[in-house]
């Protein structure tokens, strides 16, 4: 019974075809992959990776990051309280001693947990069993030293980063300080700025909360953060690890603003590494504050507890010097 339709198929037999080896391909062999051989170094292993999509973006990150370091350029870090809770803070103070961390910008979670690690050597409470007889958040180390951060910094006119780290390194001198960023960071003399959302961080539920001192502490810590990113002019790069909204938020105004103030911002480098790309991390970081001037962002996805021990291997294994550099030296 014929088609019912008015249209019929097309007849391809006049197609035209190309031999294979003259269309183009988006992947070939010479960006494979290669097999791991027992014995390599770290910087072997990066050179195996494939030299296509996250591999490659990741190889680049490594290269732009080590092209800053040796230019002596500013490289900003952005943390969420995620990274401090994994054991990460001895991996980001080696690469703070190691010249890699020109500045530290914090949401309020992390400086919680680096907080509750300096003074009793853990953090992390099991919300699910601590919140339903409202225990939850209900520590009183925390929420006492925490406040008492903010009203520090108020009175000696600095940021809560740095009231931070002379409180733990001066009057306080816990048991378990340097084995957080901030106590490290500030004998390094390295900034550390605070941004806080009132609201978001359990001490803010405590009877010592003071709502002026916290918000004068962490508005002096943006205006510092501020000038830590026109430092990034040329060259510079920024790095924001496990902040899905507030940091890439603070990002993106600290970047309005030094534009605002005549301070170009090109080239610079970002990336933003998470487990997952979320809009803020994507747009705000990536996207928006690359788009002229030869600067570029990348998002590079994955579990904070594998990336940046990776990602700092790859930084300290850059420091090596070359063979025949070792030579000369002899």
């Amino acid at each position: 019974m014929p088609s019912l339709y008015d249209v019929s198929p097309l007849e391809f037999g006049r197609l035209h075809r190309f031999p294979l080896s003259e269309l183009p391909g988006k992947v070939n062999v010479g960006q494979f992959g290669r097999p791991w051989k027992r014995g390599g170094s770290i910087g072997k292993f990066i050179d195996t990776l494939p030299r296509i999509l996250a591999a490659e973006n990741l190889r680049e990150v490594i290269d732009r990051i080590v092209g800053a370091h040796r230019r002596r350029r500013t490289i900003l870090w952005g943390i969420g309280g995620h990274v401090i809770k994994v054991g990460l803070a001895p991996v980001i103070v080696d690469l703070l001693r190691r010249g890699y961390v020109s500045g530290l910008a914090m949401n309020g979670a992390a400086l919680v947990h680096d907080l509750e690690i300096a003074l009793v050597g853990k953090t992390s409470e099991h919300v699910e069993t601590q919140l339903g007889g409202g225990r939850f958040g209900m520590a009183e180390e925390t929420g006492e030293y925490y406040n008492e951060i903010a009203k520090e910094a108020v009175r000696e006119g600095i940021g809560m980063g740095e009231a931070a780290g002379r409180l733990l390194t001066g009057r306080w001198k816990p048991r378990h300080a340097e084995s957080g960023v901030l106590a490290s960071a500030y004998r390094a003399r390295v900034p550390v700025t605070v941004h806080l959302a009132i609201g978001t961080d359990t001490p803010h539920m405590h009877p010592s909360a003071d709502g002026a001192a916290l918000g004068q502490a962490t508005l002096a810590d943006f205006r510092l953060f501020c000038a830590l990113v026109r430092r990034m002019q040329p060259g510079g790069v920024y790095l924001n690890w496990g902040s899905a909204v507030l940091l890439p938020e603070v990002f993106l105004k600290a970047v309005s603003a030094v534009r605002n103030l005549g301070t170009p911002l090109r080239p610079i480098t970002t990336a933003n590494f998470d487990f997952l790309q979320h809009y803020r991390g994507r747009e705000n970081v990536v996207e928006r504050p690359t788009r002229e001037g030869g600067s570029r962002g990348f998002a590079i996805t994955g579990h904070h507890e594998i990336l940046m021990p990776l990602l700092a291997a790859a930084l300290v294994e850059s420091d090596r010097p070359k063979r025949g550099n070792a030579k000369r030296k002899r």
